[in-house]
């Protein structure tokens, strides 16, 4: 039987943990800037020290090749062009920031824009109506188990070209949570969620693996542009935001919507169906894992890059001894879908996929170079300690992508 060909297998290597073992490779996230530069961001966490710290490389050869420039002092970080200079976003339990001004080539010492605990991962930013748009996720309660239930969604917009290393240059959507919006054992009918839900707990499923209490996380933003969509807002105010949704089950995300008052305030709420009832999931492939969206201008299509998953029905105690926690935290498979309107998606193809389960492929961010895209992977080799503490991340590049339209 012919193996199905990867539209991007490894390009070259951003960075390698020297320590497979103790020292894992996170969340790496990418910038394409107009002069065809890239710069990339990841972070490693020392499994002994327990330090976070985030690294710096920029590409001016179309990704073939890695220059390392620094490290800046938080993590889940991602860069994003503003005006003419070049932010890296993310926390270490405070919301930081960083500018350069110069492509990447220095940068300013980390500024502070919001006190607490934060969370997100280096998912999308969207320019519209000369604004950036972007999600931070805020732990608004302690809990005794994976805080996602309890993650609040908080969509952030400033002004193109606004100093955004000032938090009064930002403005804050209003806040709501998976625990205190979703109910989660009232639906008979649907796979969510696929164990018994423990609300701020933990469910064993068998020695070793156990389910904690639903939630969403991760979130991208988009904004629907096709005037006959049943979401399109005439008043150009309102923005979606897709989440990764842990269910226990597969190819199931979150979804919720921030409306622009005429105040300028956000405020955030359930999105709601033709049937006039609220929508919080929806099918969604490789909706259980990490996922990145951005738009076209050119097809005008959404791109999803997401992880593919094999065997969600698989008993806990039969999942093979390498597969880390529930059957729907398979991380081997990259694949790549376009969509008009984020709710039918259309497989675009497999972008790379690992021989074996402890060789990840996900986690991964992307952005368009001309005809091409370009992604970065949170992947592992046979060194790596489990497909989820990863050691490499990897480039690949999906040449002239958009010919992958049907």
């Amino acid at each position: 039987m012919n193996k199905v060909k990867p539209l991007a297998p490894i390009m070259s290597i951003v960075h390698k943990s020297p320590d497979p073992k103790n020292v894992y490779t996170y969340s790496p996230g990418v910038c394409v800037l107009k002069s065809g530069r890239i710069i990339a961001t990841l972070d490693t966490l020392n499994n002994e020290t327990k330090e976070k710290i985030g690294y710096i490389y920029i590409s001016d050869n179309g990704g073939e090749s890695w220059r390392f420039v620094k490290n800046f002092p938080f993590y889940h970080a991602r860069p994003f062009v503003s005006g003419d200079s070049v932010y890296i976003i993310g926390h270490y339990g405070k919301m930081m920031i960083i500018r350069s001004d110069d492509c990447g080539e220095s940068w300013s010492e980390a500024s502070v824009l919001c006190e607490g605990n934060w969370h997100q991962a280096p998912c999308n930013v969207l320019h519209a109506k000369g604004n950036i748009y972007l999600v931070m996720e805020r732990v608004t309660e302690k809990i005794p188990a994976w805080a996602v239930s309890v993650l609040a969604p908080v969509l952030m917009r400033a002004k193109e070209g606004d100093n955004l290393l000032l938090k009064e240059n930002w403005t804050f959507a209003s806040e709501i949570t998976c625990k205190n919006t979703a109910d989660f054992n009232a639906s008979k009918f649907t796979p969510m969620p696929f164990y018994e839900a423990v609300v701020d707990g933990v469910t064993t499923l068998c020695d070793g693996r156990y389910f904690h209490a639903p939630g969403w996380l991760e979130s991208n933003v988009v904004k629907i542009e096709d005037k006959n969509h049943i979401w399109y807002d005439e008043n150009d105010s309102t923005f979606h935001i897709w989440m990764r949704a842990n269910t226990g089950f597969t190819n199931i995300a979150a979804l919720i919507k921030v409306v622009e008052k005429e105040d300028g305030t956000m405020e955030t709420m359930p999105e709601t169906r033709p049937a006039n009832r609220p929508l919080i999931y929806f099918p969604f492939p490789g909706g259980q894992m990490k996922f990145h969206i951005i738009y076209d201008e050119k097809t005008k299509l959404y791109w999803l890059l997401s992880t593919q998953s094999t065997d969600v029905a698989t008993r806990a105690e039969c999942l093979p001894e390498d597969r880390y926690l529930t059957s729907d935290n398979e991380r081997r498979r990259l694949v790549l879908h376009f969509s008009k309107n984020t709710l039918d998606w259309c497989f675009a193809g497999l972008v790379d996929a690992g021989e074996s389960e402890i060789e990840s492929r996900h986690y991964a961010s992307m952005d368009i170079l001309g005809d091409d895209l370009i992604i970065l992977s949170r992947s592992g080799d046979k060194n790596a300690l489990n497909p989820h503490q990863t050691n490499v991340i990897t480039a690949h590049k999906v040449k002239n992508f958009r010919d992958l339209v049907y």
